[in-house]
C-alpha cells in the first residue's frame, strides 16, 4: 500500500510539474513550480524504500530511511490544518493544488510511519496502562499553552462584541472576512459575538487538557455506550500530530519574523489593517499564542504517546 502511494504520488508531482502548477506557497505567493520535483523525489524514494522493506524486511536501514521520508512528507503535508479550517467555515484554499498535495501527503505520513514501526509489535497479550496524568512539568507547559492563547481569544473575541482593537472595528472585520468568502455561518457566528476562531481554540484546549488528564484516555459519562472504555489512542494524537505539525512551526518561525520586523531589520505590510504597526501588533499576539499551544501540543502529545503505549504481558498459568 505505500509503494503504491509512493507511485501515485510521484506521478501526481510529475503531472504538476508538467502543467505548471505549483504545489508549494511561500508568503502570500505561489513558490516555484520547479519545486514540484520535490514531491515527484519523495514520491519515487517512498515507493523504492517501501518495496525494498516488503522483499527485505524492515530492518534498520530501511526503517531509518522509512522514517526520513516520513519526515520529509511531514514537511510537504505543513498548512493541511489552515486548508482544513478554511474548509470548514467556507473560504476557499489558496490553492485546491496545494491542498491536495497537503491532503496527500498527510496520507503518506500515516504510511509510511505505519510501515517504519511494522517490526514493532506489542508482544502477545499486552495491555494498555491504566490512565495517569502526565508529569508536573508537562501539565506546567499545558498551563503555558493555554495562557498563550488567552491574550488572542481577547483580542478576537473583544472585535466579535463590537469593539475597536489596532484601529480596526467589528465592520472591518466582517467586510474582510466576507471579501475572503467567509461563509454564513462564520459571519453568523461573528454577529452573535462569537469569533469562530476562539471556538476551535476552546476546542484546541480541551484536547491539550485530555492529552494530560487521565480523562483523556477515558470515555466520559457524557458518551453514554462508551462510558469507561479506553479512547483509542489514534483518536486524540491524530489530531494533535497534525496541530503540532502546523502549529509550532507556524508560530516560532511567525514569532522570529515578527522579531525581525520590531528591530527593522525586514518590514511589514499592513494587509488589512490602516498601519504596519497595528498589524505587527496583532501578528504578535497570534503568533504567541499559535507558538506557545504549538509547542506545547507537541509536548503533552509526545507524553500521552508514552504514556498510553501498552506495556508488560499476560502470563499463562501464572499463580
Amino acid at each position: 500500500m505505500t509503494a503504491f502511494w509512493g507511485t501515485a504520488y510521484a506521478a501526481f508531482g510529475v503531472v504538476c510539474t508538467v502543467i505548471g502548477t505549483p504545489l508549494f506557497h511561500g508568503v502570500g505567493a505561489p513558490a516555484p513550480a520547479g519545486l514540484d520535483y520535490a514531491v515527484v523525489v519523495v514520491g519515487a524514494l517512498a515507493a523504492l524504500v517501501s518495496a525494498g522493506a516488503v522483499r527485505y524486511g524492515v530492518r534498520t536501514g530501511v526503517r531509518a530511511l522509512l522514517w526520513t521520508v516520513c519526515g520529509l512528507s511531514g514537511i510537504a503535508a505543513f498548512g493541511l490544518l489552515m486548508d482544513v479550517i478554511t474548509l470548514m467555515f467556507g473560504q476557499g484554499v489558496d490553492s485546491w493544488a496545494a491542498a491536495a498535495n497537503h491532503a496527500l501527503a498527510a496520507v503518506g505520513v500515516c504510511l509510511l510511519g505505519a510501515t517504519a514501526r511494522s517490526g514493532h509489535r506489542p508482544p502477545t497479550g499486552a495491555r494498555a496502562p491504566a490512565p495517569s496524568c502526565a508529569p508536573a512539568r508537562v501539565q506546567l507547559a499545558a498551563c503555558a499553552g493555554t495562557v498563550a492563547f488567552l491574550p488572542y481569544c481577547a483580542m478576537k473575541s473583544f472585535w466579535a462584541f463590537g469593539g475597536t482593537f489596532a484601529g480596526t472595528s467589528i465592520e472591518e472585520v466582517l467586510t474582510t472576512s466576507r471579501r475572503n468568502g467567509a461563509s454564513e455561518m462564520w459571519l453568523t457566528l461573528e454577529s452573535w459575538g462569537l469569533d469562530a476562531t476562539v471556538l476551535l481554540a476552546a476546542l484546541g484546549t480541551f484536547l491539550l487538557w485530555g492529552l494530560v488528564r487521565p480523562w483523556g484516555q477515558v470515555f466520559p459519562r457524557w458518551t453514554l455506550f462508551l462510558h469507561g472504555r479506553r479512547v483509542p489512542r489514534w483518536l486524540p494524537l491524530a489530531p494533535a500530530l497534525i496541530g503540532a505539525a502546523t502549529l509550532a512551526p507556524y508560530g516560532v518561525l511567525g514569532t522570529g519574523y515578527c522579531a525581525l520586523v520590531s528591530t527593522g531589520v525586514l518590514a511589514i505590510r499592513p494587509g488589512d489593517f490602516h498601519s504596519p504597526q497595528s498589524a505587527l501588533l496583532v501578528g504578535w499576539i497570534g503568533m504567541i499564542a499559535f507558538a506557545g499551544y504549538g509547542v506545547t501540543l507537541a509536548v503533552a502529545t509526545r507524553s500521552y504517546w508514552l504514556r498510553t503505549r501498552p506495556t508488560g504481558q499476560v502470563r499463562t498459568g501464572a499463580r
